[in-house]
């Protein structure tokens, strides 16, 4: 029987490095034992079974030529069944306001959000078509870690989302305590940002702007660091928040729903988003009271199933399966063997 074809679109391509384009390129290697995928930053109409779009802004235009098709095939249209991924902007910005977003809402047969409080942002209307998919990191060895400093590390681009000021204003409350170093892995897509980035470097000698990094220099400098600091403003589910459980490497972050979701409401590591001082306060913390640190591990290690490949893999095959048995175009159990 013909596996089913699906089209990946993903805004975001190979050479950003971005969390969207490595949830695209996974889904599609998750995909390849019952379905042939391909991943497009915009579809131009090509036949395809089923549509995962991610960004329900960003994808807007392909979401909408998508649902013309099906709207030209006439009583044929179910058969063409559409997945919107909700990004953190998605979530937490576009969908209040923009109306591209809302209309993908409204179009799509399910929506996928990345943690456990995603659905909670959604309106009470578009909830029902939701389904919660972690995303995963294979296990990594937890390397040891120096005992003469404590190092912390923030890994995403610099950009007013990832609110990278809030590391900068905290690097420089730090800048006495010689025992603390944090590292902030990250392109310079803001050239204001990348400027204060560049002062903070010259004015604390524990603070260290690396640019952007390959994923595998990034992950294995999270696997070195004590911490891994999330300090968003919006996330819809991090990679790097994942990725650093995964390699036993506890999280501080902020206390924002897209962090609450990946760690949990119990966690000891949040700090108020945008407040230097805490996030300041709470290093100083993991340095001077092994306790936490110890609690933030064992916190962390509880959650780690969660984003386990072959959880991801099964959660996504089932969803696929569900909505072309739906359409009625299933050529097969897809839901059936081994994830």
């Amino acid at each position: 029987m013909p596996r089913p074809s699906i089209v990946i679109v993903c805004p975001a391509t190979s050479q950003s490095n971005s969390g969207n384009w490595r949830t695209a390129e996974r889904w599609r290697r998750m995909t390849a034992s019952f379905a042939r995928a391909r991943i497009v930053t915009q579809w131009s109409g090509e036949p395809f079974d089923l549509m995962i779009a991610l960004h329900a802004r960003r994808s807007a235009r392909s979401i909408a030529a998508w649902d013309g098709a099906r709207m030209q095939a006439g009583a044929a249209a179910s058969r063409l069944p559409l997945i919107v991924v909700l990004t953190g902007t998605d979530l937490y910005r576009d969908i209040e306001s923009d109306p591209d977003a809302r209309r993908s809402l409204q179009l799509a047969d399910a929506l996928v959000v990345l943690q456990e409080q995603g659905p909670l942002s959604l309106p009470p209307q578009a909830r029902e078509k939701a389904t919660v998919i972690y995303q995963s990191s294979g296990r990594r060895r937890t390397l040891p870690k120096t005992r003469r400093h404590l190092r912390a590390i923030m890994v995403g681009h610099l950009r007013n989302e990832k609110s990278p000021q809030t590391l900068f204003d905290a690097a420089r409350l730090l800048r006495e305590r010689s025992d603390i170093r944090i590292d902030h892995v990250g392109a310079a897509l803001d050239s204001a940002l990348a400027q204060q980035a560049a002062r903070t470097a010259r004015a604390c000698p524990g603070f260290r702007w690396l640019g952007a990094q390959p994923h595998s220099e990034a992950l294995r400098r999270i696997q070195r660091s004590h911490l891994l600091i999330s300090a968003s403003s919006i996330e819809g589910g991090a990679h790097a928040v994942l990725e650093a459980i995964c390699a036993g490497t506890p999280v501080l972050a902020s206390r924002i729903p897209g962090n609450i979701g990946m760690l949990g409401t119990a966690y000891s590591g949040y700090f108020p988003c945008g407040d230097a001082q805490a996030l300041a306060d709470l290093l100083q913390r993991c340095r001077d009271e092994p306790r936490l640190l110890a609690t933030l591990c064992r916190q962390c290690r509880v959650r780690a199933p969660r984003f386990e490949p072959a959880r991801e893999q099964r959660a996504l095959r089932r969803l696929i399966a569900r909505l072309m048995s739906a359409a009625g175009q299933a050529p097969r159990r897809l839901d059936d063997g081994p994830a």
